[in-house]
This record gives C-alpha cells, sequence and structure tokens, in this order.
C-alpha cells in the first residue's frame, strides 16, 4: 500500500463527506422544486453533480496511487427547511465545514510526509475558497431580496442558468 493509514483513512472519510454533501444538495434541491423555485432548485442540483464529482476524484486518486476505497454508509440528511434564506445560511456553513475537512485532510497528508496527496489536495482548497465565496454571494442576494417577490424571481432565473461543468476534469 502506497499510503499510510491515517492518510488513506482520512481520504475515505472525505470521500464520504462528499456523497454526503452530494446528497444534502440533492435534498435542498427537491426543497426547492417542491416551492415552485426551479432555477434555485436547478443550482442546488448543479451543487450536487459538484459534490459527486469532488468525491469521485478523491476516489479515483486513491485507487490509482494503489490505495483501498472503504464506502460507508451516508448519513441522514435534512429535508425540510424555514426557507430559502434559511438553506443559503446553511450551504455556506456546510461549505466552511468542508473547508475545515480539506484543510484537515491536508495537514494529515503533510504531517505523514505525502507530498503527492498535498499536492492533490491543493485542488480541494481552492475549489473550496470558490464555494464559500459563491454560497455568501448568493446569501447576500436574498438579504437584498427580502420578500420582494419579483426580486427572488429574477434571482430564481438567474440561478437556473447555472450548468454543470466539471472542474475537476479541467486539468
Amino acid at each position: 500500500m502506497r499510503f499510510k493509514k491515517s492518510v488513506q483513512d482520512i481520504l475515505n472519510k472525505q470521500v464520504n463527506a462528499e456523497f454526503w454533501s452530494a446528497y444534502l444538495y440533492l435534498s435542498m434541491s427537491a426543497y426547492l422544486a417542491g416551492k415552485g423555485l426551479n432555477g434555485l432548485a436547478n443550482w442546488m442540483r448543479v451543487q450536487y453533480q459538484e459534490e459527486v464529482s469532488h468525491a469521485m476524484k478523491i476516489f479515483d486518486y486513491v485507487i490509482a496511487r494503489g490505495g483501498e476505497m472503504k464506502l460507508e454508509p451516508i448519513e441522514r440528511v435534512e429535508t425540510e427547511w424555514a426557507g430559502v434564506k434559511e438553506i443559503f445560511e446553511s450551504t455556506y456553513e456546510h461549505e466552511c465545514k468542508v473547508t475545515d475537512m480539506i484543510h484537515n485532510c491536508y495537514e494529515v497528508a503533510l504531517k505523514e510526509r505525502d507530498h503527492a496527496t498535498a499536492n492533490m489536495l491543493q485542488w480541494f482548497i481552492d475549489e473550496q475558497a470558490e464555494e464559500e465565496e459563491s454560497a455568501l454571494e448568493i446569501l447576500d442576494k436574498l438579504k437584498l431580496v427580502g420578500d420582494n417577490g419579483a426580486a427572488m424571481y429574477m434571482l430564481d432565473q438567474e440561478l437556473g442558468a447555472r450548468t454543470f461543468v466539471d472542474a475537476t476534469q479541467a486539468e
């Protein structure tokens, strides 16, 4: 095995967390679609696709390095929220948590002197900065929109234009 146990274990845990994130965003998409906010639902569905691609990037990396993937059950995710603003507050908080998890993976790789893994994780560190910024930008817009139905309609239309681009393959 090319990985030290601590590196392999933390990467396995991160794959589970990425799939859990995907499942959370798919749940949010379903909730938003149920409220007739198909543009916001689309944004969350694209988020779901991104998280799956993130999980697969780590999954493929571990296997390519001769490691072992141990897929664990995905824990239950939320299915109800008080509204759109709460969803994006949760999204931002969740992305901050994922950032901390990626940083932890990076620290373990450095501690174990696994520079190849640390290098791979640098992509995720950069990606997480973008994820936090994107969620915060939408949250800021939602605060401006407030209860203005016309403004919410315009934001829904804007977010509906988002399409999935697999950034993990752009290298």
